[in-house]
């Protein structure tokens, strides 16, 4: 596994759906915009930004796990641009569970919070994209998530 680029997005406060005890707090993050920086698979940059108007779906479970939808696009300063999809989970220690489902923010160093990302892609330069699986480490912030992109090889 080999780190490639970290997408660092900046995002409002979370917009509450609705919440019960048997489905838990469903809510509607949007994604604003941010950056992307590092690098593609051949170790040449890859910069850029992601554009507005993406979202991120989630559901916190009564037991305090976050089960997260989240869909944007990115425009790299080459003009190229591609869809991503990421799905993942983020899950706390038990102690914070009435927490984040009054829908306070924890310290990162304190839950675990993976994403698995697919994407669709609209330049050949960007095809290794579609053809390897890629896994994400995130950090949610008050205003921003940073993910972290990895490579399997």
């Amino acid at each position: 596994m080999r780190e490639l680029f970290t997408v660092t997005a900046s995002v409002v406060s979370p917009v509450l759906i609705g919440q019960d005890e048997k489905n838990g707090r469903r809510q509607l993050i949007l994604i604003l915009g941010g950056t992307v920086s590092g690098t593609d698979l051949e170790g040449n940059p890859l910069e850029g930004e992601i554009l507005p108007c993406g979202v991120d779906s989630q559901v916190i479970r009564p037991d305090g796990k976050c089960e997260l939808s989240a869909r944007y696009g990115i425009r790299l300063t080459d003009g190229s641009s591609f869809y991503v999809e990421n799905n993942g989970i983020r899950t706390v220690p038990e102690e914070y569970v009435s927490q984040v489902l009054k829908g306070a923010f924890i310290d990162p160093s304190l839950y675990y919070f993976a994403t698995v990302p697919t994407f669709e892609v609209y330049a050949e330069s960007l095809r290794w994209l579609e053809n390897h699986v890629f896994v994400c480490k995130a950090i949610r912030e008050a205003t921003t998530v940073r993910i972290t992109y990895y490579v399997i090889e």
